[in-house]
């Protein structure tokens, strides 16, 4: 099958870009998946602050990567859609009718790929008479809706897909020799804390406010309150999306509470971000971001080993295991703090690296994503 992808890769650097990128690259570079792609990067956007954002120059772009999309499909052939549609933000949704009004009608099939979730309630609950209109117009009755878990499944449903299929997020292997090398630091890395060592938690993300940031900061300030014999220190990786939270971010750290808990590491890539991985003890990830999917900084920790705390949001809960002590309510620092307590004594991470090997391994993802794709 041709599947003619209309979706954009890094950069700017984020979940469902970097998924993209791993569903074009898998494809090409394994025929035996039985997915040809002809790909159109449709970037709009220069920066994670542009993402979402209405400003001049970008109709413009977007009405040329359609018609390189037009031309893609009558010289090579490409007959099946591939689109993801927008969180629900206004702009977003916009930009989904200009390309299905242009591209829908000269396509045998749309396949729509659900990264974010929400667009169906928004839409039934804030959005105006006509804009629901145009939306289900456009987006109802394609031939395949791809969600990530059960939670975003419901709101792919409200535009009447003639298909539905899940395929679980995946990455590479950053640790192909986990067993033989990775998992023994692990278990001697949790003998440490039980003995009294210190901790080394990991937030690793966009450094937002809904992304968890400033709650992690709390919770590993609560920690240290409560467990006087361990010591809770936070390394923060990541890039911030707007000047007014890195200021409020500034401030916070440099109070008396902090003082030489927290050390910034910036955005980290490659090396860099394989030693952050590799040198935490605790993943810690309170997110309560609106549009959060299937985080994929929570798989590459799993890939990793580490012991994770989380919230119960969104999809999030269905990628821990069951009665999990690390899964809290988002927005509360103080259960955060306990987590941090429990999980840093209590895991040593291998059954995520068990999980991740099971479900969320790139191959496994690619798998699972061509059959959902030729079930269409």
């Amino acid at each position: 099958m041709k599947l003619l992808v209309f979706a954009h890769i890094p950069p700017p650097l984020h979940g469902q870009s970097q998924m993209v990128a791993y569903l074009v690259d898998g494809f090409r570079s394994d025929p035996s998946l039985g997915v040809e792609v002809v790909h159109v990067d449709a970037r709009l956007s220069d920066n994670l602050a542009d993402v979402g954002s209405a400003r001049g120059g970008k109709l413009g772009r977007l009405l040329r990567y359609c018609f390189a999309a037009l031309r893609a499909r009558f010289r090579d052939g490409a007959t099946i859609l591939y689109y993801i549609p927008s969180p629900p933000k206004r702009a977003s949704l916009y930009r989904d009718w200009i390309v299905l009004l242009l591209l829908r009608p000269w396509f045998g099939k749309l396949i729509l790929h659900w990264h974010a979730v929400g667009l169906g309630a928004w839409l039934r609950e804030h959005g105006r008479g006509w804009e629901r209109w145009i939306s289900h117009r456009l987006l109802d009755g394609a031939d395949l809706a791809v969600v990530l878990s059960g939670f975003n499944e419901a709101d792919a449903r409200e535009f009447f897909p003639r298909r539905v299929e899940r395929v679980a997020n995946g990455v590479p292997d950053p640790c192909p020799r986990f067993a033989a090398e990775l998992a023994p630091l692990r278990r001697a890395q949790r003998e440490v804390r039980v003995g009294g060592g210190g901790v080394r938690v990991l937030f690793l993300a966009h450094c937002t406010r809904d992304k968890g940031l400033f709650d992690a900061l709390e919770a590993v300030v609560l920690a240290n309150r409560t467990e006087g014999r361990i010591r809770f220190r936070i390394r923060v990786a990541g890039t911030f999306v707007t000047a007014e939270e890195e200021r409020a971010y500034r401030e916070r750290v440099a109070q008396p509470d902090l003082a030489g808990v927290v050390e910034h590491a910036g955005f980290v890539t490659g090396a860099a971000k394989e030693r952050e991985l590799l040198g935490a003890d605790v993943f810690l990830f309170p997110s309560y971001f609106a549009n959060e999917g299937q985080p994929l900084n929570l798989i590459e920790a799993m890939a990793y080993g580490l012991p994770v705390v989380t919230t119960r949001w969104r999809g999030i809960p269905e990628m821990m295991p069951e009665n999990y002590a690390g899964l809290v309510e988002p927005r509360d620092p103080e259960a955060a703090a306990r987590a941090l307590l429990r999980v840093a004594m209590e895991e040593d991470g291998l059954q995520f690296r068990e999980r991740y090997e099971r479900n969320h391994s790139l191959r496994a993802h690619l798998v699972a994503l061509a059959q959902a794709l030729r079930s269409a």
